[in-house]
């Protein structure tokens, strides 16, 4: 079992990287390779309890995806994850529990609807490795993304209250509910706890390594802790990485370039193990069905797959007209208010609005609440299509196989539908996704300007407090050694990113002036960097910098740091 696992492990990565070399999509790739190996005698076949396989896979690949989601983007997007990750998800789930029921009785309604369940939530992790590759604008990035982070919630907390009917239990719909908001309350509640203290460590701690191995083993606590009080561990693992990925930029340089990389082959080895599992697991399957099911569920599940492709777009596509329509006439109302004066009247009654003007906070609330009007027709058809299933599908199937009150053909139904759901739109959508944004024309090339103005008003402000910064440190200086010698500092203020090169020659010259010391230029530089980087997160947290643009920026000043470090690091040894 060790040896298989460690094989499949070796292969799907290679399979993998092979992918990633051609610019293909590593998911898709993975699976379709592993369907194919499946077949052949000498590949081993694995077999790994469900709720084993996801409780090892989901909470990392989740703190993994969180962080990398931008927090202001998420919150401006809420209400369209909300609907996608919430309402779209028990839609589905009830839209194919009443057609599986219909078609195969036998299920019985509680056993259709936790297939439902099962098959409701759509994975990101293909659809956003394909929308990067193209060029995806951000918006749809983040919905799809945000979308991926909150409806595995949903789904298995339906899950579990179908799980316990089948059981014997009785819950009502009021009960139900009750269970869904204390799984959010108690998981929110864990992961943000779990958030602090991690943050606080990564403040105090300055060894990168014991930070990153904290990292790693954090996501599991709160996923396991959040799970044994009856709390949602996928929403505690997200709300710990969304807190932790917001106040990243107020970590040491080290800490963030020791843990990029660690959670980038993190993602590629348990992304790569878990779609070769799908396409291994897929004919084992299904030689579990009798000869006389195999007609009934084959049925049952080309049945649910066209469900599952149909309903997601006729919902988005409604909801979507709706609540744009909702958000004009609240532009219309609040134009109205405007042009009445009742609306200046409220803003200077509110202590939050009342030192802005009236343009100006029309423009903040438009942007935070009505940004529902910015996904044009183009990208909710690229939404409707990126509904993949994948991990989560996958491993609740396999652990819903031994639950109390399935029979043995109700239990080999539901794996049988879940994985080819699966299999199926991992291939038809991900195969014919990459078309659909070609032939849509989707690129961000108005975000790209926006990013570029963006760019250059951060820039000209981090240039000025710079300058700032540098004549402050000037004048103290001057305060400090009094007559002083003050050229490396105007040449350094030139400059702006280099600093002057610390000459023993010119040391070694008898002169009575004072002169800065590298150790003064090392730590003039550094406090340099530390007020751009206090700059490019004030702007973020003011909505003014997208968030992938402040991460791009900051990974350029770590970079100048780390070669301010080494180049301390070497000079000793260059002196010898």
């Amino acid at each position: 079992m060790e040896a298989g696992i460690f094989y499949v492990l070796v292969g799907a990565v290679a399979v993998a990287a092979v992918a990633r070399s051609r610019g293909w999509p590593a998911p898709l790739l993975v699976t379709v390779v592993a369907l194919a190996a499946s077949f052949l005698p000498f590949v081993p076949e694995l077999e790994i309890d469900g709720h084993l396989l996801l409780g090892l896979v989901l909470p990392p690949l989740l703190y993994s995806a969180a962080l990398d989601v931008s927090f202001v983007g998420f919150k401006r997007s809420l209400p369209q994850i909300r609907r996608l990750g919430i309402w779209l998800v028990l839609l589905t789930a009830f839209a194919v529990g009443l057609v599986a029921w219909w078609i195969l009785p036998s299920l019985t309604l509680p056993g259709a609807l936790l297939l439902g369940a099962i098959v409701a939530p759509p994975d990101a992790v293909s659809a956003a490795a394909i929308g990067r590759r193209l060029g995806l604008p951000r918006r749809i990035m983040t919905v799809l993304s945000g979308e991926s982070l909150i409806n595995d919630a949903t789904s298995l907390t339906l899950y579990r209250v179908f799980a316990a009917i089948l059981a014997g239990a009785t819950v009502s719909i009021w009960g139900g509910i009750g269970q869904f908001l204390l799984a959010v309350g108690v998981g929110v509640g864990i992961g943000l706890v779990f958030g602090i203290v991690l943050h606080q460590l990564r403040m105090r701690i300055g060894d990168p390594v014991v930070i990153g191995t904290f990292g790693l083993l954090a996501p599991f606590g709160a996923y396991n802790i959040a799970e044994h009080l009856l709390g949602s561990g996928v929403l505690a693992v997200v709300a710990m990485g969304l807190f932790v990925g917001f106040n990243a930029p107020r970590t040491d340089y080290t800490t963030r370039q020791q843990e990029a990389p660690l959670w980038l082959s993190a993602d590629l080895l348990l992304e790569s193990f878990v779609f070769a599992y799908i396409g291994l697991q897929f004919p084992r399957v299904l030689s579990d069905l009798g000869s006389e099911s195999v007609g009934h569920i084959l049925l049952l599940s080309g049945a649910v797959l066209l469900v599952v492709l149909v309903v997601r777009p006729l919902y988005i596509y409604p909801i979507s007209a709706w609540s744009n329509f909702q958000d004009r006439r609240r532009l219309a109302r609040m134009d109205r208010g405007i042009a009445s004066g009742e609306f200046d009247e409220r803003r200077r009654r509110s202590r939050r609005w009342r030192d802005q003007s009236t343009d100006e906070l029309r423009t903040q609330i438009v942007r935070e609440r009505m940004a529902g009007l910015r996904l044009t027709w183009k990208d909710n058809a690229v939404i409707s299509w990126a509904g993949m299933r994948g991990v989560v599908t996958l491993a609740i199937a396999v652990a819903a196989a031994d639950l109390a009150g399935l029979d043995t053909e109700a239990s080999h139904a539901i794996v049988v539908v879940a994985f080819i759901v699966t299999v199926g739109t991992l291939l038809l959508q991900g195969l014919t996704l990459p078309l659909l944004i070609r032939r849509l024309e989707i690129a961000g090339d108005e975000e790209h300007a926006e990013d570029v103005a963006a760019l250059e008003m951060v820039k000209a402000k981090s240039r000025e407090a710079g300058k700032a910064y540098l004549a402050e440190k000037r004048r103290e200086w001057e305060q400090k050694h009094g007559e002083v010698d003050l050229g490396m500092f105007d040449a350094f203020t030139k400059r702006m990113t280099r600093v002057e090169k610390d000459t023993d020659d010119a040391q070694q010259v008898e002169d009575t002036v004072a002169r800065p010391s590298y150790d003064d230029l090392v730590a003039l530089t550094k406090g340099w960097l530390q007020v751009r980087r206090e700059i490019l997160v004030a702007e973020r947290d003011a909505g003014e910098l997208d968030e992938e643009i402040m991460r791009e920026l900051l990974a350029a000043m770590d970079a100048e740091e780390l070669a301010l470090d080494t180049r301390g690091a070497t000079r000793p040894l260059s002196r010898n």
